[in-house]
């Protein structure tokens, strides 16, 4: 009788301790189900620059807040001077993936599909969804967006919550268009 007490105790003990982990795991998980929608009336406001300085300097943080964006969206511009391909431009994914700031994202990305031409301003460039796995962190994924002016290229990221970010792009590719952004571009690239 002591010998199965004390084996249903190791069971009960070793269910518990996998109760607890799984528990503890999955809980950054929760609450990311809702489903992804393109917010009506995106609002980005100016945020503090959350990144150590690296060669390219520091950068412009914005952010969306979720009552705006249905989601926190997290966008991360700088310019990258004289580092774009003079004669393309970015036309490719190869030069989207080499200007992108992947440092900024997370280490573990994985690409969710083909990237697609946008236009800011006067510039063209293109846009890429990609997911980021982090076992300490909840799901989400981002948007690297890439764009130049001759040999000077200016890069966005943006950070989501979630891991469907091209329903973000649109709003995020607005804002890049916005007065502040192409006015910000426009001092930062000296035209």
């Amino acid at each position: 009788m002591k010998r199965v007490a004390v084996i249903a105790g190791v069971i009960g003990f070793g269910l518990g301790a996998l109760a607890g982990a799984s528990a503890f795991f999955a809980w950054p998980i929760l609450g990311h189900g809702s489903a992804a929608v393109t917010p009506s009336h995106p609002k980005f406001s100016e945020a503090q620059w959350p990144f150590p300085t690296d060669e390219w300097g520091k950068g412009k943080a914005f952010r969306c807040e979720a009552a705006d964006c249905g989601i926190e969206v997290n966008v991360y511009i700088r310019a990258k001077i004289g580092f774009c391909n003079c004669q393309t431009g970015v036309s490719d994914d190869t030069e989207l993936d080499r200007l992108s700031d992947f440092s900024l994202m997370g280490e573990k990305l994985s690409v969710l599909g083909p990237g697609r031409q946008i236009s800011v301003a006067w510039m063209k460039g293109r846009s890429r969804a990609y997911a980021i796995a982090d076992p300490y962190r909840a799901p989400n994924s981002a948007l690297s967006v890439a764009f130049n002016d001759r040999c000077d290229a200016v890069v966005a990221t943006a950070v989501v919550d979630h891991d469907h970010p091209g329903t973000i792009e649109p709003s995020v590719i607005d804002f890049l268009n916005s007065e502040v952004i192409v006015h910000w571009a426009e001092v930062t690239l000296g035209l």
